[in-house]
């Protein structure tokens, strides 16, 4: 069990050497406290080695990887060959990967310099972690990773919104889930206000993922101790809290070793009054030893997450490098049979679309071929059925269309003449509403297009060459000659009134009827008839209305326009409401054929002239267009940005590959 944590400290390289360190949640342990707490000399002490910058001020300006590798159980490290001699340490740097140190002085003056390289010597800050392995006998697999102390005051020429900088960082690392967080306080201290333990509160409500640590237990008040919050009664943590002791500044001045410091404190909670019940629990050594059993765990809890994600970005990847392709300079094939590729690629994408076959299944919107039913079914049709025979045709307009066929003569019967010229005047409407819908399926063909334009995003001089060809060569050139077309359906309706047409009131039988009604109206007494307007005589209760009454049956030339129509309205008689509802009967009966026609006829057309065409001639259109000699170098020309792509895609597939591989290795192990 114990190499998992090589295994995570692998992947942990593999991630920050590519800039990927951030692509999947590690387990890790999160150092966290203020700058005072002695955070540092909890990691050395861990370490057993002086290894950290020192200073005033914010000394840790960027996270530290800190890898402990134990050379007593694992011969074999990611460095080569080791000397005989097994007492030796060393440390290795990520991004010196081929230098030993040894001497420790020197790895902290390449954390204080590597620092210096990201954030300059201005006590600035920087997220970008520095990664340093500890290869030593006297250390267990453990990694933690050092953040900068909590600070509210800035120093130098650091910026002021410095404090909210680090809690962001900090804030970075411990809210992800596999971050244990190891919150470090000093007991001399109100325990209430630990920043420390804020900030690990608002990321871990519970307390579940967080182990406390006190330190500077040695220097709080004769007569006071600590034992109310070791024991979980001031601030409930699941994983508890261990006390420790490090080395004061006495200590440091007087060349005091971290191995002398560790048998000062095993003494001081062997021989404390309060302590010495709980000795066992407490100091360095358990700490080193509670935080590699606690990440062991940790890592055996989230290794099936983890192999899940790295399998599924693995695939990811892989499909994205399907979608850019191979470099045109190492494809095997000629540029000839790319092009070809490419333009059949394009064609089957636009002609699936239509079909609904292979397409991204959008919840949101209809899209291709189902947009285009949805057109006709839920648009077209509906908007047509709705539309009124005697739309815009009031009763006035029928009349007079009536009176103007009769002339001069008074017709037993409705003149057919009247009728025909209001059908086709009603007929004329269906155009508008038929070529719109033509509009609107040339939308979401150009749609398609746009989708269809996917797979060829590596050549942006093909993609907007053939865009341009399909939508105002291929899809323009047959939207025009249909919508001819569909004048002509119209034109054709409004040529032929067929009034034999079995639907038409039952092959004219309604109608016959309701002219045989109409003649019987005719032969009336005179006396049901109306009567000719009399001369109206002018009132003398309410003033003369009318000057000058017309003389020698002549009307007054100087009557308005309004008189004569309510004169003429006046003389509007039963007959003539019943030829007005005869002519608006017919006109719903007949119209009624005529769109029941267009409603069929036009989505017909539509598939036939422009969709199922466009996707018939498509391919062989764009290859007679586009597939010359003197074009291919030109249209195959590679997109910059889709061959960074690729390369960096194809460098995470790498970086996932080596990573499933490390995984692979632990597989077998039993827990």
């Amino acid at each position: 069990m114990d190499r998992l944590i090589p295994v995570i400290n692998k992947l942990q390289d593999v991630f920050h050497s590519v800039g990927m360190i951030d692509t999947i949640d590690l387990p890790q342990i999160a150092v966290v406290g203020s700058q005072s707490s002695g955070k540092s000399s909890v990691l050395e002490n861990i370490v057993g080695r002086d290894f950290l910058p020192r200073g005033s001020g914010i000394v840790t300006r960027r996270p530290l990887v800190l890898q402990l590798i134990n050379r007593g159980s694992d011969k074999k490290t990611t460095s080569g060959n080791l000397s005989q001699n097994n007492t030796e340490e060393w440390g290795e740097f990520l991004h010196i990967p081929t230098k030993k140190f040894f001497d420790f002085q020197e790895i902290k003056k390449e954390i204080e310099d590597e620092t210096d390289r990201s954030t300059g010597k201005n006590k600035g800050i920087s997220p970008v972690p520095i990664h340093l392995k500890i290869f030593s006998p006297y250390v267990l697999n453990l990694t933690l990773v050092d953040l900068p102390g909590i600070t509210k005051v800035p120093v130098g020429d650091q910026p002021k919104d410095i404090e909210i900088q680090i809690r962001k960082m900090i804030l970075q690392y411990i809210s992800k889930p596999n971050c244990i967080i190891l919150a470090v306080t000093s007991a001399n201290t109100d325990i209430a206000n630990s920043d420390a333990l804020k900030l690990a509160g608002e990321v871990d409500r519970k307390g579940s993922r967080t182990l406390g640590v006190l330190t500077k237990l040695d220097l709080m008040d004769k007569g006071t101790d600590a034992m109310d919050v070791l024991s979980g009664k001031v601030i409930p943590l699941r994983k508890g809290f261990i006390g420790v002791i490090n080395r004061g500044q006495n200590d440091i001045n007087q060349k005091k070793s971290i191995r002398e410091a560790l048998k000062s404190e095993k003494v001081f909670f062997q021989e404390h009054e309060a302590y010495s019940k709980i000795a066992e629990k407490m100091g360095t050594p358990h700490l080193a030893k509670v935080l590699n059993h606690i990440l062991l765990t940790h890592i055996k809890e989230t290794l099936p997450d983890i192999k899940n994600k790295i399998t599924t970005m693995i695939q990811r990847a892989q499909l994205r490098l399907a979608e850019y392709g191979e470099a045109v300079e190492d494809a095997e094939m000629s540029n000839g049979a790319l092009l070809l590729q490419q333009l059949t690629k394009f064609s089957t994408t636009f002609i699936e679309a239509i079909d609904g076959s292979n397409v991204d299944v959008s919840t949101n919107n209809l899209f291709g071929g189902a947009r285009i039913n949805h057109i006709f079914s839920k648009k077209f049709t509906p908007f047509l059925l709705k539309m009124d025979a005697c739309e815009n045709l009031s009763e006035f307009d029928i009349r007079n269309a009536i009176r103007n066929a009769k002339g001069p003569r008074t017709s037993l019967f409705i003149p057919e003449a009247s009728f025909e010229m209001l059908v086709k005047r009603q007929v004329k409407q269906l155009e508008n509403p038929s070529l719109y819908c033509v509009d609107q399926v040339m939308d979401e063909l150009k749609n398609i297009v746009t989708y269809s334009e996917k797979v060829l995003q590596r050549f942006p001089n093909l993609r907007e060459r053939v865009h341009e060809f399909v939508i105002s060569d291929i899809l323009s050139n047959y939207s025009g000659p249909l919508k001819d077309f569909i004048k002509n359906l119209i034109s054709i309706e409004m040529a032929y009134i067929n009034t034999n047409h079995p639907d038409f009131f039952n092959g004219g039988q309604t109608a016959l009827m309701l002219m045989e009604k109409l003649a019987g109206a005719n032969q009336q007494p005179d006396s049901q008839q109306v009567q000719p307007m009399q001369p109206m005589q002018p009132n003398l209760q309410k003033g003369n209305q009318f000057q000058n009454q017309p003389q020698n049956g002549q009307f007054n030339q100087r009557n308005s326009m309004q008189t004569r129509k309510d004169s003429y309205e006046a003389m509007y008689s039963d007959r003539e409401k019943m030829e007005t509802d005869i002519i608006r009967s017919l006109l719903t009966s007949y119209f009624s054929i005529v769109r029941k026609n267009v409603c069929d006829s036009v989505p017909k057309s539509i598939m036939h002239f422009l969709v199922n065409k466009s996707k018939k001639s498509l391919q062989s259109e764009l290859v007679r267009a586009m597939y010359k000699e003197e074009l291919f170098g030109e249209l195959l020309k590679e997109n910059d940005e889709v061959a960074q792509k690729r390369k960096a895609t194809q460098q995470m597939l790498r970086v996932l590959l080596k990573a499933q591989e490390a995984l692979n290795d632990v597989k077998d192990m039993n827990f």
